[in-house]
């Protein structure tokens, strides 16, 4: 009788054994999938892509007469950080920086500056060369430029640029002056933006090969 009962009590604990395994299998899932949740939920959708603009060089220059033998250095501007990106500024007041949505320069701002006002000057013929650091020229004068508003303020698009025209042998300064032109944009779509820059820009370009023209 009492190997018989023993053998009772020893069976009857193998369902109690299964139920808790069981159970600790289901709280174990439920906490698995409460976290997974949980994380699912921290996850924040990536930014859209954002649609990627150009400023044009001017190509015909009518109003630049005569020209330079010099050969130009252009060096990347300075700018400030809410400046030097590759963001399109847009002002909703004077002191407050913002940026358009879904749009994006092809470059940072002093570095599309400086590719343009190359350009620009390769167009006019206006120079014997214009160059960047490190293409190797024997340079003649160099422009050194800081980006003072490369922004968007009440619908208007200004470029404003502070350069310096410096002789390279001696590193005197020839000339300084603060460049400035604006085009108001027909709507705030990216497209309208981008091209009232284009036009600031054509604008400045001019004047700035004019001025050095003038001065080499």
């Amino acid at each position: 009788m009492r190997i018989v009962s023993s053998h009772i009590r020893e069976s009857s604990h193998k369902p109690r054994r299964a139920n808790a395994v069981r159970s600790m299998a289901r709280a174990l899932f439920v906490g698995v999938a409460i976290g997974a949740l949980s994380s699912c939920a921290l996850v924040k959708p990536g930014e859209a892509p954002r649609d990627t603009f150009d400023i044009s060089a001017p190509t015909s220059f009518s109003g630049v007469r005569g020209g330079s033998r010099a050969q130009i250095l252009v060096k990347v501007p300075t700018a400030l950080s809410s400046v030097d990106s590759d963001r399109i500024i847009v002002k909703p007041t004077p002191t407050v920086v913002t940026y358009l949505a879904g749009a994006q320069w092809s470059d940072t701002v002093p570095r599309l500056v400086q590719a343009k006002l190359v350009e620009s000057f390769e167009n006019s013929g206006a120079t014997r060369a214009t160059a960047k650091p490190g293409d190797g020229l024997v340079i003649d004068f160099q422009l050194v430029s800081d980006v003072r508003r490369f922004d968007v303020y009440n619908g208007v698009a200004t470029i404003e640029l502070s350069i310096k025209l410096l002789t390279d042998r001696t590193g005197l300064v020839r000339d300084t002056r603060i460049f400035r032109a604006a085009s108001r944009a027909s709507s705030d779509m990216p497209d309208d933006i981008v091209a009232a820059f284009d036009r600031a820009f054509d604008e400045l370009a001019r004047d700035v090969i004019v001025w050095v023209v003038n001065r080499t």
